[in-house]
């Protein structure tokens, strides 16, 4: 099957994830069976983020959140960070016109602020620049992590119970979800992990909570929008039950 035959397929279903994660990785690898510096890996990734964000644009992807550092990453070697932060802020700056011209709105998730101050400044502006626009929301997880993020959302609400704004007998899953990064986005219908390896590494440990997930052994460089829409078919071929069985499933979907 061609690939926009495909594509036209997935749209007519109406079976598209509103919310898409991504754990890129394997650009290391990908560098290494060629014989090139790590830094090869990450640059040509930079190429597939691009690739993957017009693809959501156009199936009709509402949010894209892409795992660019993680808190972990801290513990590479520091030429190795200091060239991650130094790519970060080339992309942000050869790529936001054309993710204006898509009416892509920037955001950042994580501790923007342990961001060198040039790149901090990179994001912060680039946030600014979208922060009027309407199409797909692109989420970027810097210095992140999500146990730290459940730790910042509780210690939140602990302010909020101290200062009495909040009783804590009204607490659930909703009031906690109102102080996540991702406050106001629907969560994650599907995650995409590339490179090969099957665990999700600290990643919206929360919000993943019924969300599909998609292995590949496709490295992130070599990610593009084919790869991209197979991870998208096959989501849209899957039964997601929530915790029932399918027959009330289809008993809801006949009422």
């Amino acid at each position: 099957m061609k690939l926009e035959e495909k594509i036209q397929i997935i749209k007519e279903s109406g079976n598209i994830p509103r919310h898409v994660g991504v754990i890129m990785d394997g650009n290391g690898r990908w560098a290494k069976r060629r014989g090139l510096p790590r830094v090869a890996g990450h640059g040509e990734g930079v190429n597939s983020v691009e690739a993957i964000v017009e693809a959501c644009g156009e199936l009709g992807v509402d949010y894209l959140t892409i795992y660019t550092f993680s808190e972990e990453n801290w513990r590479r070697p520091s030429w190795e960070v200091a060239s991650l932060m130094q790519l970060l802020v080339s992309t942000i700056n050869r790529k936001i016109k054309r993710l204006m011209e898509q009416n892509v709105k920037i955001q950042t998730i994580g501790h923007l602020e342990k961001l060198p101050d040039f790149a901090r400044n990179s994001m912060q502006k680039a946030m600014e620049m979208t922060k009027d626009n309407t199409g797909l929301t692109l989420n970027v997880a810097l210095s992140y992590g999500g146990r730290q993020e459940l730790v910042d959302s509780f210690k939140k609400l602990a302010q909020e119970i101290k200062a009495g704004r909040l009783d804590e007998r009204h607490i659930n899953e909703e009031t906690i979800a109102q102080f996540l990064y991702t406050a106001n986005q629907p969560d994650p219908d599907l995650i995409i992990r590339t490179g090969g390896e099957k665990r999700i590494s600290n990643f919206l440990l929360w919000q993943i909570a019924y969300a599909e997930i998609y292995f590949t052994e496709t490295a992130w460089p070599d990610f593009r929008k084919p790869q991209f829409v197979d991870a998208i078919w096959d989501y849209a071929h899957r039964e997601r039950r929530f915790g029932m069985v399918s027959e009330q499933l289809n008993n809801e979907m006949n009422v």
